[in-house]
């Protein structure tokens, strides 16, 4: 089974917002990404916008819409009533759920289930009602899984930052081993599983050899630099290639 790549277009965006300028154009490369065979586009609208603007949203359902029509919308982010308007009102396919901060300059753990539940519960209930997959962002380890699945999660997306950015084997090793300890938990409560974060063409083939049943990957940071060599098109197939 090939595990869908999706590509996340917050580093592109943020590349466009610092000089407050057009390009690059986030639809168009998100396109070309599309075009290269990526299964889906992941975003995450933080609440000062500093990268994905709002009204990108409308653009990119549009995109998916008009030309792509099999592939998915991934919107995540910390579920604020503003938040849940906008995955609303642009069809999310699949919402991940962050605990983040609004001053978090990216995603950097997961939810605490224990102490979250009736939260998380009163959110999913309202996206269940419209039919929209909720994957919960979560740490590396199996403490709380089974509330994730009493909840109803349909996925876990588990943080790999702390994998990704392993400068050594021992490091790597002892990351990897705690990723495939929850993942086999959430596999066997009939979760899925996703996986982001520092996720690269180089580190990617040992994360799926220990988790073969992985069911997406999200790629952002890890993918644009990799394109800023090789460009959208021939990255998105580099990650394929290791995907499949």
């Amino acid at each position: 089974m090939s595990v869908m790549l999706s590509v996340n277009l917050n580093a592109i965006a943020f590349l466009r917002n610092r000089r407050n300028a057009s390009r690059p154009e986030l639809i168009h490369l998100g396109r070309l990404a599309l075009n290269a065979g990526a299964a889906g586009i992941t975003v995450h609208p933080r609440p000062d916008q500093r990268h994905i603007r709002f009204s990108d949203l409308a653009d990119i359902r549009e995109l998916l819409d008009d030309s792509f029509p099999a592939c998915e919308l991934n919107i995540e982010g910390y579920p604020t009533e503003n938040f849940l308007d906008l995955v609303e009102k642009n069809r999310a396919d699949q919402v991940t759920l962050v605990p983040d901060s609004p001053a978090q300059s990216t995603s950097d753990h997961g939810w605490d289930f224990e102490n979250n539940a009736e939260f998380l519960d009163s959110v999913m209930s309202l996206l269940k009602k419209n039919k929209t997959r909720v994957s919960l962002f979560s740490n590396p380890d199996s403490c709380g899984l089974e509330i994730a699945h009493d909840l109803g999660a349909d996925r876990v997306e588990f943080y790999t930052g702390l994998y990704g950015a392993a400068n050594d084997e021992q490091k790597r090793s002892v990351e990897l081993e705690k990723l495939v300890r929850a993942a086999e938990v959430a596999h066997s409560l009939g979760v899925l599983v996703n996986a982001g974060h520092d996720l690269t063409v180089a580190n990617l083939p040992l994360l799926l050899k220990r988790i073969p049943y992985l069911s997406e990957v999200s790629v952002g940071h890890g993918f644009v630099a990799d394109a800023l060599e090789y460009g959208i098109q021939r990255s998105v197939e580099r990650f394929l290639h290791v995907l499949r």
